[in-house]
């Protein structure tokens, strides 16, 4: 078990929302930090010194859920006034709005190309957007109760959800179906996401479980059920060793995905926690919860030293780097309960800066449509694009003028 100096530890509380707070998402630097919230308002924390605030207003309802572009210069938000907003996180306050869903959004999430970004609602739709174009792509449809989730897998190729109709379904993206459905849960799957090699998602569930599967083989690969109440939300750590978990029994947990085990229950909100977020490198993580409270952590246990960890990794055969989810192949599922003993963390009795006064929080009063700048900086990731493509061209065009040469 980890030390005392490994055990993650509460940087800071945020206060600025005035109601639960339902998202929170790093920016590539684990320079800023975004917020929403059921009161219908975005909050972009600055993390740096000097630490400021710049609250975004625009939806007409609760925001439901909110992330980063991977370059950090572009924010998504999905609210229950039925929209998608797409931001350039700066003082002008300049969004997009995209309309097509009948009801609620629940999630908005970026593909790891910026370009694209996947919205699932409760109109019973997963709709792909355009970034750059500012409009629809595609609409998935054969989910038969709300969507509560929708990502993208890293290298872009397919899109997984999940379903208050007690489903995990996997959509190909370039041929736009269904390629296949995991329908083990006796409640209902509430998130879901892959691990950052896409070989396996992870997801949560409303009856206290989170389960991991391997969408090679289709197999359940472990089934935790950790919490005393349903879990909203996960995150897996950059490593893809550790999964983090948020539930409504009002605490985080850690799990240890190489032991199988349970390695920390955290405290610090008061009521149910709706979201948490690992930052990019894994050094950092946010909560938010219906107490309207922001906890920022720092992780800490992922410095161990994995040199004991790799002398029981038998099926590894390079041992450069710490050993991955990959490397892991049990037999069966392997069934954790809640009676799993765990190092607790309560941020009251140990909290370095929990008096620290919150940032002055600048009202940003949003403009309801992009303008030049905004345009020019989506305009700029086409060209790009282009100028990839047409690089690729070149390169072919040689290869096959130096092979009719030969």
């Amino acid at each position: 078990m980890a030390s005392p100096l490994e055990d993650p530890v509460l940087i800071r509380p945020f206060r600025g929302h005035t109601a639960a707070v339902t998202g929170v998402a790093f920016d590539a630097n684990a320079a800023e930090l975004v917020t929403c919230s059921v009161d219908r308002l975005l909050i972009l924390w600055k993390l740096r010194t000097p630490c400021n605030a710049y609250r975004f207003s625009g939806h007409a309802e609760a925001v439901t859920s909110v992330e980063f572009s991977p370059d950090g210069r572009v924010l998504a938000s999905a609210s229950q006034d039925h929209t998608v907003r797409l931001w350039i996180p700066c003082i002008h306050g300049e969004s997009s709005v995209l309309k097509g869903h009948t009801a609620s959004v629940r999630s908005v999430s970026f593909s790891h190309d910026g370009y694209s970004v996947v919205s699932a609602s409760n109109d019973k739709l997963i709709k792909i957007w355009s970034v750059c174009y500012q409009r629809l792509l595609f609409t998935l449809f054969q989910h038969t109760g709300w969507v509560c989730c929708a990502k993208f897998s890293p290298d872009g190729r397919i899109i997984v959800s999940c379903g208050e109709d007690k489903s995990i379904k996997i959509w190909d993206t370039r041929n736009k179906i269904c390629i296949n459905t995991f329908s083990d849960y006796e409640g209902f799957p509430t998130f879901v996401d892959f691990n950052p090699s896409g070989t396996c998602i992870a997801s949560a569930g409303s009856n206290n479980t989170v389960k991991l599967w391997d969408i090679r083989t289709n197999k359940l690969l472990q089934h935790f059920k950790v919490h005393r109440a349903g879990v909203n939300c996960i995150s897996f750590h950059p490593s893809g060793n550790y999964l983090i978990t948020a539930s409504s029994d009002g605490t985080l947990k850690i799990l240890d995905l190489l032991g199988e085990r349970l390695i920390y229950t955290l405290h610090g909100h008061k009521g149910p926690v709706l979201c948490v977020a690992f930052s990019k490198g894994g050094e950092n993580f946010a909560s938010g919860g219906v107490d309207a409270q922001v906890l920022l952590w720092k992780t800490n246990f992922d410095t161990l030293d994995y040199e004991e960890v790799l002398k029981h990794n038998f099926r590894r055969t390079h041992i450069d780097d710490p050993p991955h989810l990959l490397d892991v192949y049990p037999r069966s599922c392997h069934f954790h309960d809640e009676k799993i003993t765990s190092v607790e963390v309560d941020p009251t009795f140990d909290v370095p800066d929990i008096q620290t006064p919150d940032p002055v929080i600048i009202d940003i009063r949003t403009s309801s449509y992009i303008s030049t700048p905004t345009i020019s900086v989506l305009e700029e990731r086409l060209t790009c694009t282009e100028d990839k493509l047409k690089e690729c061209i070149k390169d072919q065009q040689k290869m096959l003028l130096k092979g009719k040469q030969n």
